[in-house]
């Protein structure tokens, strides 16, 4: 009997072979939303470590914020020259190389012999998810089944407020009742991210849509069409990752010196319940329209910056609980709201860098608010620094009622247009 001689296989076909080992549907979007989930968890690491670093360190309370801050700062940085990367190299490979960069910032944050470490891991984790997170909202609406796009923004915003939970509860966790107070979180994280990483590589290598021509640096343009929508999306998503600054930059110390609680898991937990309310409010409120979602998320943010002011005039923690509670419903409102409007209605091969304009202008102030409220805290107090930051919050809720409500009206003329 002849044998026939094995025939070697080309690179062609292995590479052939090795394309289609990859997630099925459902898993893409899942993992399109754990990169959305990682990057806010990422970003949020070091809440419930900034009064730690403080005291190890002898920090000011500017220290701390710049800590927090130069994360918005290198992200907008990033957005800035990559915002539209995705629609030219593919959602999967900006996503890659976005979460290889968190992985490496959280693994200088877990080997931070000091303070520089934390701000160069900063950076990096800045710069990891200002290349994955607009490709990750973007994939989530393209890896929906049919007919439940819109529904993408919900699920995003929920995803974002698992990561945030996560941050705190475990941080605070391990930081009160584990050793190594100052890094046994960051490692956690780390494992949690490699295992993102892996998923991230097998999405399928080659994208639904991507704009014609070679990608190269240029200004993030918004199409002419979309302006007005554009506007009241990154408003309505500015205002809500404003708000999220007093409590991700300054939320430990206002529980810790404003309301009085000294254990970390418990002020880990309470503010959590604010990233819990707003997965609740996006899976709650997913059916209903995204300009309905904007102008109601605008009127909480402003009735709860008020008892935000009361609890801790009265340093009363269970009005800061309750406080927590319309903070996640009117950041849930705001944010879902925002992506809805913009993810389901920006073109599909320019979606990637129109959802990076809207996250560009959200961390541009998210950063100077967090700036500014160091320096007011270090100069004149943290009550001081609360009410300005109130302040500053309201001003962007009412912009955003008053462009999510011409919105509105556009929309009720254009569907009575024949």
């Amino acid at each position: 009997m002849t044998q026939t001689a094995a025939v070697p296989l080309v690179p062609e076909a292995v590479a052939s072979r090795r394309a289609r080992i990859t997630l099925p549907p459902r898993a893409r979007f899942w993992t399109a939303a754990a990169v959305a989930g990682i990057s806010l968890w990422t970003s949020a690491a070091p809440t419930t470590t900034y009064p730690l670093y403080a005291s190890t360190w002898h920090l000011t309370a500017t220290a701390t914020t710049a800590i927090f801050a130069i994360y918005p700062i290198t992200l907008v940085v990033f957005l800035l020259v990559f915002g539209q990367v995705s629609d030219y190299i593919g959602r999967r490979n900006a996503m890659l190389i976005g979460v290889a960069g968190m992985f490496l910032g959280v693994l200088l944050f877990a080997l931070a012999p000091s303070v520089g470490w934390v701000f160069a891991g900063r950076a990096l984790v800045g710069a990891g998810v200002g290349l994955a997170l607009a490709p990750a909202t973007a994939a989530a609406v393209e890896f929906s089944r049919k007919g439940q796009e819109g529904r993408a923004s919900s699920t995003t915003t929920a995803a974002t407020a698992v990561g945030l939970s996560l941050a705190t509860i475990i941080g605070g966790g391990l930081i009160q009742y584990a050793p190594l107070p100052l890094y046994l979180d960051f490692w956690v994280l780390l494992g949690v991210v490699g295992v993102v990483l892996v998923l991230v590589f097998l999405l399928p290598r080659t994208p639904a849509n991507v704009a014609q021509g070679r990608w190269r640096p240029r200004p993030i343009t918004i199409p002419r069409g979309i302006r007005l929508l554009y506007a009241a999306s990154a408003a309505s998503v500015t205002a809500a990752y404003a708000f999220g600054s007093v409590f991700l930059a300054l939320g430990a110390d206002i529980a810790q010196d404003l309301i009085g609680s000294q254990d970390v898991f418990v002020t880990g937990v309470v503010l959590a319940i604010m990233s819990v309310i707003i997965g609740i409010t996006a899976i709650v409120t997913r059916r209903i329209a995204p300009r309905v979602l904007v102008l109601t998320g605008a009127v909480i943010t402003m009735a709860d910056l008020v008892l935000l002011e009361a609890a801790a005039q009265l340093h009363s923690l269970p009005l800061f609980m309750v406080t927590t509670v319309f903070s996640g419903a009117g950041y849930g409102l705001l944010f879902s709201g925002g992506l809805g409007l913009i993810a389901t209605h920006a073109p599909a091969h320019h979606r990637g860098g129109t959802i990076a304009a809207v996250y560009l202008v959200a961390y541009v102030i998210q950063g100077a608010v967090a700036l500014g409220l160091g320096a007011v805290a270090t100069a004149a107090g943290l009550g001081t620094a609360l009410a300005v930051g109130a302040g500053a919050i309201s001003a962007l809720a009412v912009l955003v009622l008053v462009l999510g409500t011409i919105l509105s009206r556009s929309m009720r003329r254009e569907a009575r247009t024949p």
